[in-house]
């Protein structure tokens, strides 16, 4: 079966219990109990319920995982995961992750005793001389936020594997409908599906499926335990958005691919990345690990105030924080995404005032072109 067909028959089409063509919203706190001789498997639902477990399996089928987890937010699936280590574990990243991750680990976690280490894991070799006696993990994230940077994953899950680490890939701007890490040799996968899981910026829930059944227990102690679950509602809404992933991302990955290469063309711009151009640098290695480039590009105008002028003046982009829903998203990383992020850290890496973030959404792209036009001068 095909991953677009999978997306909507994955042993959740119809509800056993009525009938109804749709997963049903359990709107409850709590389970009535009626043989304590027997533990039941709704007790509490902190610690699940059944419209939970829905997602939590569909996702699991999806991505080709043994178990599937439902979180408040996709940074609480990914503090949530990385809470599986111990204090005095040493951690290795990528260097270009998400800011909010970024903030976790060098805030919370370093302080909580997790050494962390980010390497540049272009080159895979970066990965085998981090790894130290105490290495338990690696953490990886492809393509990067905000640059579209790619990690060959099969080769650094290799190097993770022989090490004997876990690892952890954030397949957000993916999703499992383009790239699954689990086929790849990845320990557990995270998403934030308040982006091109739920598709419609008016849902926030975070995603991890794990490759064991050992593996998923321990998720789970965290899950139950921290208790940053959502409720049955905006679970709801990302089961409904799975739906129409596929159309979705195919409309919005066919508009971003014409709209960087008409930013390659603009005199105000001096560079575009996006993995779907002849001139990415990684295009190759993406194409063999993932079936397309996403809806999510970046580029960098030539002057701060060109950036700055643009994102005030485009009429059929939104400004604001998050993307993959169907109106196309801008941002502007040094002030939004990562802005938790040392300066000379950002500037290291290529986040400068310059650069701007597009996700795109379902309109003409026609339209968008011209806004981008106008909005560039």
């Amino acid at each position: 079966m095909k991953q677009g067909t999978l997306l909507i028959h994955n042993g959740h089409e119809s509800d056993p219990a009525t009938g109804a063509v749709g997963t049903p919203i359990i709107q409850t706190s709590t389970f009535a109990q009626t043989d304590l001789t027997k533990h039941p498997e709704f007790d509490y639902a902190r610690s699940g319920n059944p419209t939970r477990k829905a997602l939590e399996e569909m996702i699991a089928t999806l991505e080709d995982g043994a178990k599937g987890y439902a979180f408040g937010s996709g940074l609480a699936a990914i503090s949530s995961v990385i809470g599986i280590l111990s204090a005095g574990d040493h951690l290795i990243t990528a260097e270009d992750i998400y800011g909010g991750t970024f903030r976790i680990l060098n805030t919370f976690y370093k302080r909580w005793g997790l050494e962390v280490t980010a390497v540049n894991t272009a080159d895979p070799e970066n990965i085998r001389r981090a790894i130290k006696p105490n290495t338990r993990a690696l953490y990886l994230e492809t393509p990067s936020n905000p640059l579209l940077k790619i990690t060959d994953l099969p080769a650094c899950l290799a190097i993770a594997r022989e090490a004997g680490l876990v690892s952890i890939v954030d397949n957000t701007f993916m999703s499992p409908y383009l790239q699954r890490p689990l086929e790849l040799g990845a320990d557990i996968v995270v998403h934030s599906a308040t982006k091109f899981l739920g598709g419609h910026s008016d849902v926030v829930l975070g995603l991890a499926v794990t490759r064991t059944e050992e593996l998923g227990q321990r998720v789970y102690a965290l899950q139950n335990s921290f208790g940053a679950v959502p409720g049955p509602w905006d679970v709801w809404l990302v089961i409904r958005g799975i739906k129409t992933l596929k159309v979705r991302l195919d409309a919005q990955q066919a508009s971003a691919l014409k709209l960087a290469r008409w930013l390659q063309s603009h005199k105000k711009v001096s560079a575009v990345y996006y993995p779907g151009l002849e001139g990415h640098p990684d295009k190759a290695i993406h194409e063999k690990q993932a079936s397309g480039a996403g809806a999510v590009l970046s580029f960098k105008t030539r002057t701060t105030s060109q950036a700055l002028d643009f994102l005030g003046k485009i009429k059929y982009t939104v400004v604001a924080e998050s993307l993959g829903g169907v109106e196309s998203n801008a941002t502007y990383p040094v002030r939004m995404s990562h802005a938790s992020m040392p300066p000379a850290e950002r500037e290291r890496l290529g986040i400068t005032d310059t650069l701007v973030r597009i996700s795109l959404g379902l309109e003409d792209v026609e339209d968008l072109v011209a806004d981008f036009d106008q909005a560039l001068g």
